[in-house]
């Protein structure tokens, strides 16, 4: 592959990144939610869900999604209403003085990986996005591999940058009633993602 190839793949990728999906809705109401200790899982979530998503596109399973209007809207559904869950779940959530709402590793790291391997319209992006940096008249394997080396590895500081900050955010404060309110503010925006999600198209 080109230098100028992946530069022009990495600028691309960055810009789209730089715009808040499901994914990153997810990580942002979880980090309030969960603090500093939710945060790693989180990314290692974001970015084997982002491989997952990544390599079934690239093995055919995006043509199929884009083509199949009935199996998009049933992975669509279902992922919202994940999302939805996983709001109502935070917003319900216990807090006790001085401490964050019981977030394990386990559990951030499934609810990343579930959200972004399973997002429909991430698969289509892939298989309409990456083909157009591949070159035909080199072999197709190492140029793959890279491109999802490269949107893994940007995707994974992008999850974390807004991980931190949250989580950060979250762990500035200590009072239950303050912790609630930040509990309600990530199950509201992990609601919203859902809503949003559930609105998407296949165009």
């Amino acid at each position: 592959m080109a230098l100028d190839t992946w530069l022009a793949f990495v600028a691309a990728t960055a810009v789209m990144l730089a715009i808040p999906g499901p994914t990153i809705l997810l990580v942002i109401g979880q980090s309030l939610g969960g603090g500093t200790r939710a945060a790693l899982p989180l990314v290692a979530g974001v970015a084997l869900g982002d491989f997952t998503a990544m390599t079934l596109s690239l093995a055919g399973l995006g043509a199929l999604l884009a083509a199949s209007a009935t199996l998009f809207t049933v992975l669509k559904f279902a992922g919202a209403a994940y999302l939805v869950w996983l709001g109502i779940r935070m917003w319900r959530a216990p807090v006790e003085q001085g401490a964050a709402a019981p977030v394990t590793a386990r559990r951030a790291f499934r609810e990343a990986y579930v959200v972004t391997a399973l997002n429909p319209k991430g698969i289509a992006f892939f298989v309409a996005f990456v083909p157009l940096f591949v070159d035909a008249a080199r072999p197709f394997a190492p140029q793959a591999a890279m491109l999802v080396a490269t949107f893994v590895g940007l995707a994974a500081v992008n999850a974390g940058i807004y991980a931190l900050l949250a989580a950060r955010l979250s762990g500035a404060v200590r009072r239950p009633a303050v912790r609630r309110a930040f509990n309600r503010a990530g199950g509201g925006v992990l609601v919203g993602a859902g809503i949003a999600t559930a609105s998407l198209s296949r165009a």
